[in-house]
């Protein structure tokens, strides 16, 4: 799982701009599944047909953008002015590696202010003498994102940036990769602009029309010190979600999903979180409504350059919807 994860996590790729990584998934999954399209938003869909009488459409959705900073102006020393592509914090922003797609590399830095820092004070240094020479270099509206760093921690655990939702991503091929002939069809999503508000979710659920619908995607950690909430710790498996900010999980097939779990012998947690939302939320309410349900792979830290899982979690994953779906 350790080589793939890196796979997927290497490309660039901010929200509405997720094509480097559809073309990496694309070569992990092509000898598995039946079809492969791409829609009008980019949204990486691919189909692996039921072998069941009336196969129910089963809809696995982990998208593939990642959180970033967009240029909105050049000063006339040559450093860029920025605002956020989906949640950044300034936290996470000081004196971080950023890159392009294009390869330019920069530091996000912040105004000497006093008082609260805000994105307006942000801006990025790529080593441009003047606005000339970083206008040859990037462009108003080109957009960075946190430098590919992936490395372990320990024997289990791997930190980098993007695995929000990268690692979902990785889960999903490796599924797609294991899986074998099942009863019902899987719709393999890999979904776009989700961190801009799920709206590759939206328009593929509306186009394939699912009868059920699972997300993949990471959920916060309360396992750090002054951290205990949510109740959610690294290695004690897979979460299964029962609401976030943005859906309420539909309660039999959360309790199904669960019911797997113990049938494959893996642990899971029962998550509830009081706020963000995942791919689930445009599901649930495409067309008339289908059940939902999101697995979360437990995340330390994210949304920074050093996002934080536990591979024996997405192992568990692997395994309560390998059951699910057998």
């Amino acid at each position: 799982m350790f080589e793939l994860l890196k796979k997927v996590l290497a490309p660039v790729g901010p929200s509405g701009l997720e094509g480097p990584v559809a073309a990496a998934i694309t070569e992990e999954i092509r000898p598995y599944v039946d079809t492969i399209e791409t829609d009008a938003l980019g949204n990486l869909i691919a189909t692996k047909l039921g072998k069941g009488e009336n196969p129910r459409k089963v809809m696995i959705s982990a998208h593939m953008d990642h959180i970033g900073y967009i240029v909105t102006g050049v000063e006339k020393e040559g450093y860029l002015r920025v605002t956020n592509v989906g949640g950044i914090g300034m936290d996470a922003s000081l004196t971080r590696h950023v890159v392009f797609q294009n390869g330019v590399h920069g530091v996000v830095v912040c105004e000497p202010v006093e008082g609260n820092k805000q994105l307006r004070h942000l801006f990025v240094d790529i080593g441009a003498a003047d606005k000339d020479e970083a206008l040859k270099m990037v462009s108003l509206g080109d957009v960075a994102v946190y430098a590919n760093d992936c490395f372990a921690l320990g024997a289990h655990r791997v930190a980098s940036p993007a695995m929000d939702d990268r690692c979902a991503c990785a889960l999903l091929v490796k599924l797609l990769q294991t899986l074998g002939e099942t009863e019902d069809t899987v719709i393999a999503l890999f979904s776009v602009q989700e961190e801009v508000g799920c709206r590759g979710a939206k328009v593929a659920s509306f186009a394939k029309e699912p009868d059920v619908g699972i997300a993949l995607d990471v959920t916060l950690w309360g396992d750090t010190p002054g951290t205990s909430q949510p109740d959610i710790k690294l290695g004690e498996g897979c979460a299964i979600k029962i609401m976030d900010r943005g859906s309420i999980s539909n309660p039999a097939l959360r309790e199904e999903l669960i019911a797997c779990g113990e049938k494959a012998g893996v642990k899971t947690q029962r998550e509830v979180l009081p706020y963000g939302g995942t791919d689930a939320s445009a599901m649930q309410t495409s067309r008339g409504g289908i059940p939902v349900c999101t697995v979360s792979i437990p995340c330390r830290y994210v949304h920074s350059a050093c996002e934080v899982i536990d591979l024996r979690d997405m192992d568990a994953a692997l395994k309560v919807l390998t059951a699910y779906l057998k």
